[in-house]
Order: structure tokens, then C-alpha cells, then sequence
């Protein structure tokens, strides 16, 4: 007779990795397609514009060594954004009941820090506020990072109360 076995929850490291990597490859994905889309250039724009946060205007127009150094801290980033959210996911679920509201909020909260505080402290161009682009590039955050996380991160929370 065979028996069932349990599956064992993974732990912390593995369920932070797998929200930092869905989270920041569907973040990074979304803009690159959407920056194509809307602009006819090569996603390796994106890429470079990450890297000149670090490097300045010299990434903008350099080679591919700054498309894979934006690469890098895009998911550098990303992986913070998940500790950070792995450690306040817990209050959260006592706060909001929903996992739509979490991933609205901690989406707007990337979407605040990033925009408000990390882009005009670091070496990026600086353009004009537009609103249709913060819009739309805050409901990429909360489709793509918040909601990932809320359902990955969330769920080890709520199988951990069970």
C-alpha cells in the first residue's frame, strides 16, 4: 500500500526567490513591452536607462555592458522590494483582507518610492511629470510586482497560520 505524503511548504529563501523572480521578470518584461510599443525602440533602452540611475548619461548611449548592468539592478531592486514586502506581509494581512487591495497598495507603494525618491536621488535623465505615464507605469507595479507577491508571499503567510 502506498502512502500519501505530505508536501513539505517551503521555506523563506524559497519563497522569497520565487516572488523577487516572478515578480521582477514579469516587472521588467511589462516595461521593456510596453516602452517598445509605445516608442518603436529596442527594449535595451530600458535597460540602459536602469543602468544610468548608477553610470549617468554615459549608459544612455554606451554599449551592452550597461543594458546588462540594468539588468542587474533592476533585479537588485526587485529582490529588496521583495524582503522588504516578505517582512511587512504579515501586518498587511492583518490590515487589508483582500489580496487585490494588498497588491494595489504595495504597488503604489513601489511605485512612490522609485518615482518620488530613488529616480530623482540617482543619475537618470530627468523628464516631465506626465500623468498617463505614471499611471499606467503604477498599474504595471501593481499587476506586476504587487499582485506576484501578494499571491506568493501570501500565501506562505496564510498557509503558515493554518
Amino acid at each position: 500500500m502506498h502512502t500519501i505524503q505530505q508536501k513539505e511548504a517551503p521555506g523563506k529563501i524559497a519563497v522569497i526567490t520565487k516572488a523577487w523572480l516572478i515578480a521582477g521578470t514579469l516587472d521588467i518584461f511589462s516595461a521593456c513591452t510596453y516602452y517598445t510599443i509605445r516608442t518603436g525602440n529596442s527594449p535595451i533602452r530600458v535597460l540602459k536607462f536602469v543602468a544610468s540611475g548608477y553610470f549617468g548619461n554615459e549608459a544612455i548611449a554606451g554599449s551592452n555592458f550597461y543594458a546588462v548592468a540594468g539588468l542587474l539592478f533592476h533585479y537588485l531592486i526587485a529582490f529588496i522590494f521583495t524582503v522588504f514586502f516578505f517582512l511587512i506581509c504579515p501586518y498587511l494581512q492583518k490590515m487589508v483582507r483582500s489580496h487585490l487591495s494588498t497588491a494595489l497598495l504595495y504597488g503604489i507603494f513601489v511605485w512612490l518610492v522609485m518615482n518620488r525618491v530613488v529616480l530623482p536621488l540617482s543619475n537618470t535623465p530627468k523628464g516631465p511629470f506626465q500623468w498617463q505615464q505614471a499611471l499606467i507605469g503604477a498599474l504595471i507595479l501593481v499587476c506586476m510586482i504587487g499582485l506576484p507577491m501578494t499571491l506568493v508571499i501570501g500565501k506562505y503567510f496564510s498557509a503558515k497560520k493554518s
